[in-house]
């Protein structure tokens, strides 16, 4: 058998076979830091003129890229270039056929009738997904997304709601865009489908609103998140390579858990960007909590927190710039960070940093490690956005009301 025939039966085989799917880390984290960084300042400090009509100079380069085109409808597939952070080469399915989501049932989830979102989800081709029309999808068990898809809900008002949700488990390339996440409960001990040519036993899940196990490559950008049974967004068992953006969650306790277990060491390949969302009203703690990897949380705005903000465990490296920390006015908990269940002697050697920050109504921040000191700030050659603008620039956080013909 000829080397070039086994390439292609190799070929074959691979695009028949499910595959755990990885990706390695970037080796220098603090580069995907500096670039979302320059790029955060580049939307805002170029001459408005250079821009031309695809860019606001909001200070927010994500919506910057897409936002102002009156022709967001016909350029849809442009918002898979407009990613940064860790999630930046998440393409979902830039280079597949427009997906018509027409029918909000779910009634079987192992043979799913076309024109429903489970059916688009599971195809094995690229697929870029939108709606006909306003819609409330409860699903019966969880939607479990093949990789290269995108979920756009620009111009419809969509609900995933009321059901099991959105499970992102060893796939990769995904982007879920503009729709609404809430009061997502556990599904399972049911067969569901998760490929044309597999299905199979499903146990009970967490009723997480987006649940990342295993991925990587993903975005969730400008959804809305609240009331899940469990997290609204998390990411565990070796996922990497994600942004979460522009999101607006509200009412829940657990927001973001970010790392499964302090003994799973594959975590320590996560990295994650956490950027210009409004963590709102209603929530308790978890925003998020994080362990073993690399996370940059940058000009997000805290309106709201019981326990506290951002926690974590196991070492990680937390890196904030630029954020807005409003406090509750509860004196025991003015504290943005927790360290989770781990004596000051070993968490003190933990890179936890704070650049830029606005800490109001009594927040503070205990940075440790090589973030305590100010030699981390000169490092920076250039930083996010000043804290003072994160209102203005989250102030569009959440799933958009995009009418076609006009900017969204």
């Amino acid at each position: 058998m000829t080397s070039t025939l086994l390439s292609l039966l190799f070929l074959l085989f691979s695009l028949l076979t499910p595959t755990l799917i990885s990706s390695s880390p970037v080796l220098n984290p603090q580069e995907v830091v500096q670039e979302v960084n320059k790029k955060i300042n580049g939307s805002i400090a170029r001459p408005r003129r250079n821009l031309g009509y695809l860019s606001c100079g909001s200070g927010n380069p994500i919506d910057d890229c897409w936002r102002c085109d009156p022709n967001w409808e016909q350029n849809r597939q442009r918002l898979a270039d407009c990613a940064i952070g860790f999630g930046k080469n998440a393409i979902g399915g830039r280079d597949g056929k427009i997906y018509v989501v027409e029918d909000d049932g779910d009634d079987d989830a192992v043979n799913p009738k076309p024109g429903t979102l489970r059916h688009a989800v599971i195809q094995d081709e690229p697929l870029w997904i939108i709606f006909a029309r306003d819609m409330v999808i409860q699903l019966k068990e969880e939607l479990l997304m093949n990789s290269f898809k995108t979920i756009d809900g620009r111009g419809a008002s969509v609900h995933v709601a009321g059901g099991p949700c959105i499970t992102i488990q060893y796939v990769t390339n995904v982007i879920i865009h503009g729709i609404h996440i809430h009061d997502c409960k556990q599904g399972g001990n049911a067969m569901v489908r998760d490929s044309p040519r597999h299905y199979g036993w499903r146990t009970v899940s967490d009723g997480d609103g987006v649940s990342i196990f295993g991925g990587s490559h993903v975005w969730v950008d400008h959804c809305s998140l609240s009331n899940c049974n469990d997290g609204l967004i998390d990411a565990i068992h070796g996922s990497t390579a994600i942004t979460i953006s522009n999101n607006y969650m509200t009412h829940h306790d657990k927001v973001m858990l970010l790392g499964h277990s302090d003994s799973y060491t594959q975590d320590k390949d996560m990295q994650v960007t956490i950027a210009f969302n409004h963590f709102g009203e209603g929530l308790v703690q978890r925003m998020p909590r994080c362990r073993l990897g690399y996370f940059h949380v940058v000009n997000n705005d805290y309106t709201h927190w019981e326990m506290y903000a951002i926690g974590g465990s196991a070492n990680p490296t937390i890196n904030c710039q630029g954020n807005r920390f409003v406090a509750p006015d509860d004196r025991f908990s003015k504290e943005v960070t927790k360290r989770e269940d781990t004596p000051e002697s070993e968490w003190q050697d933990w890179n936890w940093r704070s650049e830029g920050d606005l800490l109001v109504n009594g927040a503070f921040f205990t940075a440790s490690g090589a973030g305590a000191s100010s030699s981390y700030a000169r490092a920076s050659s250039l930083s996010a956005r000043p804290s003072s603008l994160v209102g203005s620039i989250t102030t569009g956080a959440g799933a958009l009301s995009c009418k076609k013909g006009s900017p969204c």
